[in-house]
This record gives C-alpha cells, sequence and structure tokens, in this order.
C-alpha cells in the first residue's frame, strides 16, 4: 500500500515507521515546509493518505484528498463542528473518509465499556461522574477529542447528565464542582509535559469512588491504529468513523 502522511510532526514520523514496518510505501510527506507539494498529481500517487496536522490545515488537506479521489484517514481532532458539512462533501463527490478522535485499540474498547458503565450506573443515583484528561502541554486543543468522545459516550447513556462542560487547569480542580451544574458533565482538562494521554471517568458517592482509567505510554499505538485503518478503508467508499473498524460484538 502506497500512503501519503499530511501532517509530518512527531506523529506523522511514528506512523511512517509503523507503516515502513507493515511493508507499506510512503510515497508524499507533506508539513508546513513544503505545502506547495500537496497538488492532485502527488496525492494521486498515494492509495490512501493519513493526515494528523492541525485544526487549521485539515480542512484544506481533506479537500485536496476528495478532488484528488484519494481516501483518507483523519486523526486530527478539533474540526468537527464542520463534520456534517465534510460528511456531505464526501457523500456528494464519491469520496471515502474515515475519522476518528482516537484510533488506538485500548482506547476504542475503552469507549464502548464507557458506554455500556454510563447505562448501568442509571440504577445508582448517588453516584455523579466526571471525566478528567491529561496531556502534553503542546495540544492545541481543549479538552481532547478522545475526552469529548468519553463524555459524549456518558451523556448518551446517562439519563441524569444532558451536556458536558470543559474547565482547563494547571491546579486540580479545586472549586470546578461549584461551576458546574448538577445534569452537567465535568471535563477537567491538566496539560502536563511529556504526557500522551490519560484518560479518567470516575464515578463518586460519599461513601466510594469508581475510577476506569486508559493510560497511554506512547503514541505507538495511535499510529498503529492509524495504519490499521488505512488498511481496513482500502476498496470502501463512503464516510465512516473509527468505531466502523472494530466489532465489539460478544
Amino acid at each position: 500500500m502506497k500512503i501519503a502522511i499530511l501532517g509530518y510532526g512527531k506523529m506523522g514520523k511514528i506512523i511512517e515507521k509503523i507503516a515502513q514496518d507493515r511493508k507499506h510505501e510512503i510515497v508524499l510527506k507533506i508539513d508546513v515546509t513544503n505545502k506547495d507539494e500537496l497538488t492532485t498529481e502527488n496525492l494521486r500517487k498515494a492509495d490512501v493518505a493519513i493526515e494528523f496536522s492541525t485544526p487549521d490545515t485539515v480542512l484544506d488537506h481533506i479537500e485536496a484528498c476528495f478532488e484528488a479521489k484519494v481516501p483518507i484517514i483523519v486523526g486530527t481532532t478539533g474540526w468537527y463542528g464542520q463534520l456534517q458539512n465534510v460528511k456531505n462533501d464526501c457523500e456528494g463527490t464519491g469520496s471515502t473518509l474515515l475519522y476518528g478522535s482516537n484510533f488506538s485499540v485500548g482506547v476504542n474498547v475503552f469507549f464502548h465499556v464507557n458506554k455500556i458503565l454510563a447505562k448501568l450506573m442509571n440504577n445508582y443515583p448517588y453516584y455523579d461522574v466526571q471525566v478528567e484528561e491529561i496531556h502534553h502541554t503542546q495540544k492545541l486543543d481543549s479538552p481532547s477529542g478522545t475526552a469529548i468522545t468519553i463524555a459524549e459516550g456518558i451523556v448518551e447513556g446517562l439519563d441524569r447528565k444532558k451536556e458536558w462542560v470543559n474547565i482547563l487547569t494547571t491546579d486540580g480542580n479545586e472549586g470546578a464542582d461549584d461551576m458546574v451544574k448538577a445534569d452537567q458533565l465535568l471535563i477537567e482538562s491538566l496539560r502536563i509535559e511529556n504526557v500522551p494521554g490519560t484518560h479518567t471517568v470516575v464515578y463518586d458517592s460519599e461513601v466510594d469512588s469508581i475510577e476506569f482509567k486508559h493510560t497511554a505510554h506512547n503514541r505507538n499505538g495511535f499510529a498503529l491504529g492509524a495504519v490499521l485503518a488505512a488498511e481496513w478503508v482500502q476498496g470502501k467508499k463512503g464516510f465512516y468513523s473509527v468505531k466502523d473498524m472494530f466489532n465489539f460484538s460478544l
């Protein structure tokens, strides 16, 4: 498989290594230094593009891939306000796109179990719940796309939470609870050097706490998942999310 990497930063470089380890070929690498090389002609050398850039550039990359008729895997977050428009463009042009807030296999298992747990906790109204996420200080969006997916899974399944709200802090969540309504789900975001990503769901009562946690040790799991997505999407047309890759039926 021939791959174009759109966004050749830390993630792009890890994706390159993992893709090559899996016997794929990198035919195009785009970053801020060679944006002029993002042409239809160059993109058509690839079977698929993997996109990990920034919220400011991702939509341009998607549009370029649609024009070139090259399937694109999108790992960048912070653009989901345009999700419906992108879906319409994808389907209207007969293109292929697969997006996800997190491509890690472990995180997607976490997403699935999180939804089941939220529905279960409807039976125990004396537990309140919040989401905590920690990332490196270079992360551009807050809350993380992964935290949003977790929060949306809780809001979907837990009747007593109607929406999520976010507080970004470096000093813990002291006083944060006073700013959140009973029917709101707090996402507490912390930014600490050299943390790839830690996400925790905490159900708390007067007598005990239940913590459900995923800790990424490095970025390799995210990169591997993106390459697996590129392999999975071959031969497919349409608009997909990363959850379409996984079969969680028991």
